[in-house]
């Protein structure tokens, strides 16, 4: 079993930057990934990193924009936000392929464990 716990969220003007955190207990031997609820919307794939953080994967929208990293020591995962955009606010979640360490997916229902979200708010 894994748990995650997402922070890092908050209040930010556009242009600006934040980075979630997501901490991971449990065996984590595993690809991981950011999705993102905007409000009203369905949940949607942002960025994902496989176990040794060797290969990584985009959203479009984030592109240029967002960096997903990991601290395999420290059962962390990361996601640096720059340029941050009032489109970028949601509820963000991090999730665990449990299937997989050497790939990565955008696909959600490739995950199987989920954190509670948290909530990034960008102002224009």
């Amino acid at each position: 079993q894994v748990q995650l716990v997402e922070s890092g969220g908050g209040l930010v003007q556009a242009g600006g930057s934040l980075r979630l955190s997501c901490a991971a207990s449990g065996r984590t031997r595993y690809t991981m990934a950011w999705f993102r609820q905007p409000p009203g919307k369905e949940r949607m794939f942002v960025a994902a990193i496989n176990w040794r953080g060797s290969s990584t994967e985009y959203a479009d929208s984030v592109k240029g924009r967002f960096t997903i990293s990991r601290d395999n020591a420290k059962n962390t995962v990361y996601l640096q936000m720059n340029s941050m955009k009032p489109e970028d606010t949601a509820v963000y979640y991090c999730a665990a392929d449990r299937l997989s360490a050497a790939t990565t997916t955008a696909a959600s229902k490739a995950y199987d464990y989920w954190g509670q979200g948290t909530q990034v708010t960008v102002s224009s």
